[in-house]
């Protein structure tokens, strides 16, 4: 019987291979991943299943999504939701190994081989979810998988990017001077000049001689003739042949500079020797991949000697984050987070369809769900299996520990920092996430976790003088509080040791901390009301009080007006405590409020202490920032201002010019009904209209750009002005107690190792801390020392 299904190039189906049919898909049209193309073969794109579950993980070889093939089934989902039926199927078993030691640190220069097929077996089939199986030989099939294969997956390409993105031209590559052209043998035809290994060879863009590089990890084979070779001509700029791509990428280096570095004209130096950079495939790993490669292969000890002999705590909320390459400040913030009711309400919904989107892994709402499900359900806390204890290394196996790649790269995306691998900071990252969730649809009935951190401060200036008041509120989502510095004098010393003594400090309780943050100042301004230079009283109380209340301590001192971490213990008990006693009571019967500024004709405006501007400036912070933290802080110090800074430097319109109004009339001439409706007519609502022309002095041109940059600014309603509801509650008793803390060592927040304390109920157990170190999580002891120097705290109201 002949079979109905067609094959390639319109024949039928191979009666030999008849019981795996061939799907009607034209198998001759597929594509191979390019270069730059993200293959999602790790794991599925929708929840943590991977390549190394019992079933594999299934490639669809339409998009290279990747969907588990479990009792959740994604695969199939997206192939009946985009109509992609054809899929490889990858499997990866891991080959037993011994923890004999601990693994040997490894150098930039001297790295021990290994490869993936050193540590796992793979096995693969093609399959149609409308016809099974698919013989894998038809068509281009076995380029297509070999390609899906070798391709970087999503996570490598995402690190490649970072990592690239640090490298830089230099005077080298920029004046590159070259010798008269000639034709030069590459690809297969070329060797090194002085040896004959045809591989990892080195292209001098000067004079054109080909060199090979030196041995690499991997197995990469090499006998450093191309640095031979440029010692010897001092001729400081090589490429890597084998890393050429046609989108004009290769691994370049400088001899000069020891370092990689990126050129510039490369396409047309490379023309030069006779090289079409649109006819080369790459052949190798570059440089950088191989780097990431090596990197991620180093597990991460716990933070203390004794660390091994604490408690492994496996189940529902304890599931380890795996460290991606100075990812520790990002997983510590996510445990924190998904450890608070709001956030586990809002993502947490195990039997809920999974979110429609045709590329999930660009998906905030799907990847926040992804973690939820990985770090709440306790489907993946288990001991890893791949590794057995043995008499020099008796620890119970950790986790093997989730990888939120997809999640840090939505996050990083655009940002100038959290795109990079570098180490950051762990309370930018949770006020840069607060804001990409704010920001995110939150379709009813689901709401916005991060509600439950907002809360309202109000600031009371008085007139020494006539003692007249003014109010303004400011919503907020967290508090960064000061860590008063009181040295403990040091014992006397030789000199050598006074400069290697390192200072002690006394300890603060956090109540301290909390007088000083909301504590009277005397700032130096004029009294717009009586012109009094005498000054006022600030003071900055809770309007309302959030659900959950996250403070950041800031313990540094400016040395050189460079932040400089001290370590200063910070009392913080477990016990519940009130905060009743930091309310503001509001306008009282007996106070007399200020004018506004525009009620104020021929007044001056706010004019920022010019000291003060140069010192934040000096610091690195935008003029425009400076003068709007000055303003808020009532131009009393750098520091209040350096602190205000902190706190808002995720606010929609830091970078928009500071607005004080004017006058009466100042204040609306610049508005008028001719300028809205040409905003109008290009679909700028009236409100949006009215306060980017308010904001911008009434330029449309400035105006349109204002509406563009602050697109959840819902505008100016004049009179009919929206109310809307103050957020966190100002109700009575306001109690709160600690719920977890991230902690940091090392004498930079750039740089060191973050971890997170949890307060949670453990399996056969009461209430206690949990430690969660990356990929480990345990129960933790000495907590009351970490709370001390824990860099960000997690209050919630009970």
């Amino acid at each position: 019987m002949e079979c109905h299904h067609i094959t390639v190039a319109g024949k039928h189906c191979d009666p030999i291979y008849r019981p795996t049919l061939i799907h009607r898909y034209p198998l001759v049209g597929l594509r191979l991943p390019g270069p730059t193309q993200s293959v999602y073969r790790d794991d599925c794109t929708q929840c943590f299943d991977s390549i190394d579950d019992p079933t594999g993980l299934d490639v669809c070889l339409s998009c290279f999504n990747g969907g588990c093939t479990g009792e959740r089934d994604h695969a199939r989902l997206h192939s009946q939701s985009l109509g992609h039926p054809l899929v490889l199927n990858i499997r990866r078993t891991r080959k037993r190994i011994k923890r004999d030691e601990p693994p040997q640190k490894i150098s930039k220069l001297a790295i021990a081989a290994e490869t993936e097929e050193d540590r796992y077996d793979t096995e693969t089939q093609v399959k149609c979810f409308e016809c099974g199986p698919v013989n894998p030989t038809k068509g281009n099939l076995p380029e297509v998988i070999d390609g899906v294969l070798k391709a970087n997956t999503f996570a490598r390409q995402a690190e490649v990017q970072a990592w690239e993105q640090e490298m830089t031209p230099c005077e080298h590559t920029l004046c590159l001077q070259q010798e008269p052209p000639r034709q030069i043998q590459s690809q297969d035809l070329g060797h090194c000049s002085m040896c004959d290994l045809k591989e990892n060879l080195w292209l001098c863009l000067q004079c054109g001689n080909l060199g090979c590089g030196r041995a690499q990890f991997g197995g990469v084979g090499g006998n450093s003739h191309g640095l031979k070779h440029a010692d010897d001509t001092v001729h400081p700029i090589a490429v890597k042949l084998g890393s050429i791509t046609p989108e004009g990428t290769a691994d370049v280096y400088c001899y000069q500079c020891n370092e990689e570095r990126v050129d510039t004209d490369l396409t047309a130096h490379l023309a030069h020797w006779g090289i079409n950079i649109a006819e080369r495939e790459k052949t190798e790993k570059s440089l950088t991949e191989m780097q990431i490669e090596q990197n991620l292969r180093w597990e991460f000890s716990m933070t203390t000697e004794d660390g091994k002999e604490l408690r492994t705590i496996f189940g529902n909320g304890f599931t380890g984050l795996k460290n991606l390459g100075n990812s520790c400040y990002l997983a510590s913030i996510l445990q924190c987070l998904f450890a608070l009711p709001a956030f586990e309400s809002r993502y947490f919904h195990l039997q809920d369809p999974p979110v429609s989107s045709q590329h999930p892994a660009e998906d905030l709402e799907t990847q926040l769900r992804k973690v939820a499900d990985g770090l709440l359900s306790g489907r993946y806390s288990r001991p890893d299996s791949d590794v057995t204890a043995s008499e020099y290394s008796p620890e119970i196996p950790h986790q093997k520990g989730l990888a939120p790649a997809m999640l840090k790269h939505l996050i990083g995306r655009g940002h100038e920092e959290f795109s990079t691998m570098r180490q950051q900071d762990a309370f930018e990252l949770l006020l840069h996430l607060l804001k990409l969730i704010t920001r995110s649809p939150h379709n009813a009935p689901l709401q916005d976790p991060v509600q439950s951190f907002r809360f309202v401060l109000e600031q009371r200036l008085q007139c020494l003088s006539c003692k007249k008041v003014r109010y303004r509120t400011d919503e907020q989502d967290n508090i960064s509080i000061s860590v008063p510095v009181r040295r403990i004098p040091r014992q006397p010393f030789t000199e050598v040791e006074m400069e290697k003594a390192k200072d002690d400090f006394e300890p603060v309780t956090l109540k301290e901390c909390l007088d000083m943050f909301t504590g009277s100042e005397k700032v130096e301004l004029t009294c717009r009301s009586c012109g009094s230079k005498d000054g006022f009283i600030k003071r900055s109380l809770f309007k309302t009080f959030p659900i959950t209340l996250a403070v950041n301590t800031r313990r540094f001192e400016l040395v050189n007006w460079v932040p400089t971490k001290l370590d200063i213990p910070v009392v913080v008990g477990d016990e519940p405590f009130e905060l009743g006693a930091y309310k503001s009571n509001g306008l009282q019967d007996d106070e007399e409020l200020l004018p506004e500024d525009d009620e104020v004709a021929g007044q001056p405006s706010f004019v920022p202490d010019e000291m003060t501007l140069g010192q934040l400036e000096g610091m690195g912070f935008p003029r425009v920032r400076c003068e709007k933290a000055l303003h808020a802080t009532g131009n009393s110090d750098a520091d209040s201002a350096m602190n205000w800074l902190f706190a808002h430097m995720e606010d929609p319109d830091i970078d928009a010019p500071l607005n004080l109004g004017g006058s009466s009339a100042g204040a609306t001439s610049g508005v008028s009904e001719e300028s809205i409706a040409t905003l109008g007519e290009m679909g700028i609502s009236p409100p949006q209209a009215r306060k980017a022309l308010k904001e911008t002095g009434g330029d449309v041109s400035r105006a349109l750009d204002w509406v563009f940059s602050h697109p959840d600014d819902q505008g100016d309603f004049g009179e009919k002005e929206i109310e809307k509801e103050m957020a966190g509650s100002a109700d009575l008793p306001a109690t709160f107690r600690l719920s977890s803390i991230v902690c940091h060592k090392g004498g930079s927040i750039h740089a060191g190792h973050y971890v997170a304390f949890i307060r949670k109920h453990i399996p056969d157990s009461q209430e206690a801390w949990v430690l969660y170190n990356d990929e480990k999580v345990v129960k933790a002891v000495d907590v009351d020392e970490m709370k001390k120097f824990a860099y960000v705290y997690f209050f919630q109201r009970v």
